[in-house]
């Protein structure tokens, strides 16, 4: 890693870190594959040894499937990201200026300083505060921002948080969520065939060839395998390695995140020059993050999730608020106002996801077969 003494090369090592991370995802894939691989010939391996080796012979074939059902995965997701997403979180698309003006002001000088086409742009009606970029592509790009963002941030604050989703749209911070969140569906897929190979037991027990060999050549020709002992160890192997796996590519998926928010505040202050209000942003989005019922997979995307920043540092996708401002004032000379006052608890009505509430001056209207009470003095009494 370079030393970190601006801006810049604090961002080049972030970058840096999430490539070395995503990088990770084929090895733990195929670290599950051959898990997977060692369930399959242990019932009829003669030995611990000839079964380690026969589940590598298996591999070539394994892998490449393993791949294919991550590329069908992905292609899924590339069609209907931006679709599942507004139906998790309510999102409601801006199509015109008039409709968010503000909003899609603030985006647009952004986008025109950036030289590139204003996102998708949606919003959620919550009281809470956040905001996160989404779409696989730049021509599929979106911003969403929750109602609550808008109404407590000016300006400067706004385009701040605007200029940080722009920076996750130009790094490609939502592609590479997806291909991370493939990768570790795949590797729940082949952990739950795992525990299914295991619940089988004997019964799933026959012959297989790789590659034109067995993979049980010599304990067949022997009229079986080697015995409990060597299923048992062999199944112990393969149970540890999809643990591992399992746990490994969890923990690599949250810093993958984590490392991606370090370096769009850092894109967010490039953007706008003003790291103050990025700062400012962050205190008052601390306030009121919100969104508690939307998923632990999409609540990965926001700006801030208090839920997924303040457990063990290895499983959360966010880093803690304190870390995300110590780093701008370190390296972009911000400077910290310092922990807002904690804001009421949201009252029982507050508005959910996809749950737009009346104006209090728009009455009731009565059914169309029920007439209206009349009015003292009028001439239907």
């Amino acid at each position: 890693m370079l030393p970190a003494t601006g801006l810049r090369t604090h961002a080049w090592n972030t970058a840096l870190r999430s490539v070395l991370l995503l990088a990770g995802f084929p090895l733990l894939l195929a670290m599950m594959a051959y898990a997977l691989a060692l369930l399959l010939v242990a019932w009829d391996a003669g030995s611990v040894t000839e079964g380690l080796a026969a589940a590598a012979q298996a591999l070539p074939v394994i892998i490449p499937l393993a791949l294919l059902l991550a590329g069908a995965w992905f292609a899924i997701a590339f069609a209907t990201h931006n679709r599942i997403l507004d139906l998790v979180t309510g999102a409601r698309r801006v199509a015109e200026p008039r409709e968010a003006p503000r909003l899609w002001r603030l985006t647009e000088e952004l986008c025109i300083a950036r030289g590139m086409a204003v996102p998708r742009l949606a919003v959620i009606e919550t009281p809470a505060r956040n905001a996160f970029a989404s779409g696989v592509t730049r021509a599929k790009a979106g911003i969403t921002v929750t109602r609550g963002l808008m109404e407590a941030l000016d300006d400067r604050e706004l385009s701040a948080v605007l200029a940080h989703e722009i920076a996750h749209i130009r790094n490609g911070d939502a592609r590479l969520g997806v291909v991370a969140a493939v990768f570790v569906g795949v590797i729940t897929l082949v952990t739950d065939g795992v525990w299914q190979l295991l619940r089988a037991g004997p019964a799933t027990r026959r012959q297989r060839r790789w590659g034109g060999r067995s993979s049980s050549s010599s304990s067949s020709r022997r009229g079986g395998g080697g015995g409990a002992g060597v299923v048992l160890a062999l199944i112990g192997i393969a149970i540890l390695i999809a643990v591992l796996a399992h746990v490994l590519a969890l923990v690599l998926r949250m810093a993958l995140s984590r490392n991606r928010e370090f370096l769009a505040d850092a894109g967010a202050v490039e953007l706008t020059g003003d790291a103050d209000a990025m700062i400012s942003a962050l205190r008052k989005v601390a306030q009121r993050p919100g969104l508690d019922r939307v998923p632990e997979q999409v609540r990965a995307l926001f700006l801030h999730d208090a839920r997924l920043s303040g457990g063990p540092g290895w499983f959360a996708t966010h880093p803690p608020i304190e870390e995300r401002i110590a780093a701008l004032v370190r390296y972009a000379g911000g400077h910290d106002p310092g922990p807002l006052p904690e804001l009421p608890e949201e009252p029982s009505e507050a508005r959910e996801p996809g749950v737009v509430p009346l104006p209090d001056d728009i009455a009731p209207q009565a059914p169309p077969d029920q007439a209206p009470p009349a009015k003292p003095g009028s001439w239907a009494q």
